[in-house]
């Protein structure tokens, strides 16, 4: 038998999920009739704290849904939601709803949430509600990246976001590829690798084969890995070359993607890298070789 306590709380949870529940009825019948009032601030509220605290993650994902439909005049709610509610479950689902909007307003306190937020669901929602927003938060991501005061998760997320960011940063990938910061610049070879890939940018290919020079052994095998998957065929006898670098781990990359580029005129230089002082490049050469001949 249910004691007393227990019986009020499951009733308070069922009242309090009925009320949810008309409310977002509410709100779906106004937007289909079109009487919903955007300038209802007390609604919008009401909708991203009960709505988006709804212990039932598919009423809260409705709620997102809904208030990403609703667009723009549910920012500023969302905003201050995921700045300042105590609770985790409500900040996730405003920087998820965010996402959904992507208003270019909500970059810097998205940028606060990634960087400073306890919660890792958090700070990974407002990586990718950065992302879908666009060129706006390329600037701040870069600053993120250049920074010696973030870890490097916080630093692979904005990565990330830039990677995802792809063409529509192009320009910004650019200017940043003379950055004194390695974490830029790898960042950045990665993100125009997206670019190579999405647009057979001419332009970013040869940004990728002129990194297999950068001072930095990373971006050298940053570029090595992307190489291999955009066609371009100028980029072989660079990857080749790649083969003798003074880097293990680039001559690595490097005998890899030519075993997945294919091209039998690395058949040659794949063969004296047989002889290489590493046994993993050995093993790998002998791979690659065995992979165009197969072809």
């Amino acid at each position: 038998m249910l004691n007393s306590k227990t019986q009020s709380g499951d009733d308070s949870i069922l009242l309090a999920q009925a009320e949810t529940d008309a409310l977002i009825e509410m709100v779906s019948d106004q937007i289909t009739l079109d009487t919903f009032d955007p300038n209802d601030h007390e609604l919008l509220k009401r909708m991203v704290i009960e709505g988006l605290g709804d212990s039932r993650g598919l009423v809260r994902l409705r709620f997102a849904e809904t208030l990403g439909e609703i667009g723009e005049p549910a920012t500023p709610f969302l905003i201050e939601a995921l700045a300042n509610h105590p609770n985790p479950v409500i900040r996730r689902a405003a920087a998820k709803t965010l996402n959904i909007i992507a208003d270019p307003t909500a970059v810097s306190p998205l940028l606060h949430a990634l960087l400073n937020d306890e919660d890792t669901v958090v700070r990974g929602s407002a990586a990718g509600a950065l992302a879908r927003t666009g060129e706006t938060a390329v600037p701040a991501l870069l600053e993120v990246l250049a920074s010696t005061e973030y870890p490097e998760s916080t630093k692979g997320q904005a990565a990330w976001a830039l990677a995802f960011i792809g063409s529509e940063a192009a320009e910004h990938l650019y200017a940043a590829l003379d950055s004194d910061s390695v974490d830029v610049r790898c960042a950045v070879v990665g993100a125009i690798a997206h670019v190579a890939q999405e647009q057979s940018d001419e332009r970013a290919c040869k940004v990728l084969v002129s990194s297999l020079t950068d001072p930095a052994s990373v971006i050298r095998t940053e570029a090595a890995a992307a190489l291999a998957q955009i066609n371009y065929p100028p980029a072989i006898p660079h990857l080749i070359l790649a083969l003798r670098d003074r880097d293990g781990e680039v001559r690595k990359t490097a005998v890899t993607s030519l075993g997945k580029i294919g091209d039998r005129t690395a058949l040659e230089p794949l063969q004296a890298a047989l002889k290489d002082e590493l046994e993993v490049v050995r093993l790998l050469a002998k791979l690659a070789i065995s992979q165009i001949e197969k072809r």
